[in-house]
């Protein structure tokens, strides 16, 4: 049965695995860094305006965030990275939660990797890359903000973000943008597939 994904709701956020929900069910979570829009995405695939919070501030959110959705999958939205205000401490404490919940969720079946279209991905994403690929079979990439370019420079934007992250044929790219609906049903059938079991790249 597929999942309706306008049927959800914000549930927790965490800063501690004691803080997890354990419901059981299966985790898909986005990486990025901060203001890549990891919350519009998540509204848009959920055909809300304001459920996960979208702030003007970047690396104000700390916190994983759990949203459940439809009682089938939670979409998890990872802190944000690569904010120059932030303490030694506060990222310190980022990069130790994240490790954590990367290496020891049961749940999480695979985190998605977001990276602006209009910018070369940075050593932080790569970095980010590297991680997803130790704890997960491929890389996951979203780029965000595909309406800001216009339509002859899109292509060259993806080549060099499939270059700089070295993707391959078993790695996933998608185009995305939250002013139309380019990506979003992508995505969508993504989630649905990998909740299934159906190994990615998918083609019929």
């Amino acid at each position: 049965m597929n999942i309706n994904f306008q049927n959800a709701k914000f549930e927790k956020s965490a800063v501690a695995k004691n803080q997890y929900p354990d419901s059981g069910i299966p985790e898909f979570a986005f990486a990025g860094r901060s203001n890549v829009g990891k919350s519009s995405l998540i509204n848009k695939l959920l055909n809300r305006k304001s459920l996960a919070r979208v702030s003007g501030t970047p690396g104000k959110t700390i916190t994983i965030n759990f949203y459940n959705i439809d009682e089938k999958i939670y979409l998890v939205d990872l802190p944000g990275y690569g904010y120059a205000k932030r303490s030694k401490e506060e990222i310190a404490k980022w990069g130790d939660m994240m490790e954590d919940y990367l290496a020891n969720r049961e749940q999480l079946v695979q985190t998605i990797l977001l990276v602006d279209s209009r910018h070369t991905p940075t050593a932080q994403d790569v970095q980010m890359a590297d991680w997803i690929r130790h704890y997960h079979e491929r890389l996951i990439v979203v780029a965000t903000k595909t309406d800001k370019l216009k339509k002859r420079e899109i292509e060259d934007r993806l080549n060099d973000i499939a270059d700089t992250l070295e993707l391959t044929e078993d790695d996933v790219l998608v185009p995305f943008s939250t002013a139309d609906d380019e990506g979003k049903i992508s995505v969508i059938d993504m989630l649905e597939m990998m909740r299934l079991g159906v190994i990615l790249p998918y083609e019929d």
